[in-house]
C-alpha cells in the first residue's frame, strides 16, 4: 500500500460531540486535496464515544490507555503518520478543515511550516486570553528575531521530517505549538502564516489560563535559551550593569564612596554575560552536525 502524501492528525480528548460533525467534513476534504491523504485521530484516554465514532466513519484511531496530554497525543500522531506532510488541527470544532488546502498551497511555495493565524477578533475565550496570546506573540518574536503572528495556534501543516527532528523537545502537555514554532524559527526553517477564522469550541476547554500561561512562558524561555542564549543573557547582564552604575552614581554623589552593593551588581553583570557566552558555545556545538 502506497504511503499517503498528507497525514491529517487530530489530538482528541473527550471530543466525541465535535468529531461527529467534523469527521465527515474531514473525509470530504481529504478526498478533494488533489493528493493522497489519511486521517488519524489520537484518542488521549477519552471516556466518551470517540473510538466508536472513528470506527463508524472508517477513520484510523490511535488510543492512549490514559490521558497523557495534548503534546503527547500530537507526538503519537506524528509517529503513526505515514505522510510526508503533517496537517494538525484541533478536534474541538474551532478550525475549518476546508482551510487545509489553503495551508498546503502556501507550503508548496517553499516553506517548511505554515500556521493558521487567528485574527484579533477570532479568539472566543475572552479578552484575557487575547491579551495573553498577544504578549506571548510579542515575547516570542523578540526571542527568535522574527514576527510570530500566532504562537499557540493548533492548526498548521508541516514537513514531517523537519517536525520529527524536534519531537524530543515537545512537552506532553501544553503547548506543543509554542515549542515547534520557536524551534523552526531558531533553526532557520522558513515559516509562513495564513489568516484563518476560528469558531467557538464545542465543549469545555482543557487550558487553564494561569497554570498553562506560566508553562508557555517557561517554554519560551527554554527554547529561546536553547537556540540563542545571548538573547536572554545579554539584556539580563545589561540590566545588572545599569543598576550597578546607577547605584554607584547615587552613592558617589551623596556619600563619595564605592559600595559593596555596586561591586556585587557589576560582578553579577560580568558573570551573567560570561554564562551567556558559554551557553552560546554549547549551543553551537550541539548543532554543528545539522543542516542549518
Amino acid at each position: 500500500m502506497n504511503a499517503p502524501a498528507v497525514s491529517i492528525v487530530l489530538p482528541a480528548k473527550n471530543e466525541g460531540r465535535s468529531l461527529a460533525a467534523l469527521l465527515p467534513r474531514l473525509k470530504r476534504v481529504a478526498a478533494t486535496l488533489g493528493r493522497s491523504a489519511e486521517i488519524i485521530v489520537v484518542d488521549d484516554g477519552s471516556d466518551d464515544d470517540t473510538r466508536a465514532l472513528c470506527a463508524a466513519e472508517g477513520v484510523r484511531c490511535v488510543s492512549h490507555p490514559y490521558p497523557s496530554g495534548n503534546g503527547a497525543a500530537v507526538k503519537t500522531g506524528a509517529r503513526a503518520a505515514r505522510g510526508e506532510i503533517l496537517a494538525f488541527l484541533d478536534a474541538d470544532g474551532q478550525h475549518e478543515p476546508e482551510l487545509i488546502a489553503q495551508l498546503l498551497a502556501k507550503l508548496d511555495e517553499g516553506y517548511d511550516m505554515v500556521v493558521g493565524a487567528r485574527s484579533a477578533g477570532a479568539d472566543h475565550a475572552g479578552m484575557h486570553r487575547f491579551a495573553a496570546n498577544a504578549f506571548y506573540n510579542w515575547f516570542a518574536s523578540m526571542m527568535v528575531g522574527r514576527p510570530v503572528a500566532d504562537l499557540t495556534s493548533g492548526m498548521r501543516v508541516v514537513r514531517a521530517d523537519k517536525f520529527r527532528r524536534f519531537m524530543y523537545l515537545l512537552p506532553n502537555g501544553f503547548s506543543y505549538p509554542t515549542t515547534i514554532t520557536m524551534s523552526f524559527f531558531r533553526s532557520g526553517y522558513p515559516v509562513a502564516y495564513v489568516p484563518i477564522p476560528v469558531h467557538a469550541r464545542t465543549g469545555r476547554s482543557h487550558i487553564r489560563l494561569v497554570r498553562d500561561g506560566l508553562r508557555f512562558l517557561i517554554i519560551i524561555f527554554k527554547i529561546g535559551t536553547l537556540y540563542s542564549p545571548l538573547k536572554l543573557f545579554v539584556p539580563l547582564s545589561a540590566a545588572f550593569f545599569a543598576t550597578g552604575l546607577g547605584y554607584y552614581a547615587y552613592t558617589y554623589l551623596n556619600y563619595h564612596r564605592f559600595t559593596n552593593m555596586s561591586a556585587v551588581l557589576f560582578i553579577t553583570s560580568i558573570l551573567v554575560f560570561v554564562l551567556g557566552l558559554l551557553s552560546e558555545q554549547i549551543t553551537m556545538l550541539n548543532f554543528k552536525d545539522t543542516d542549518r
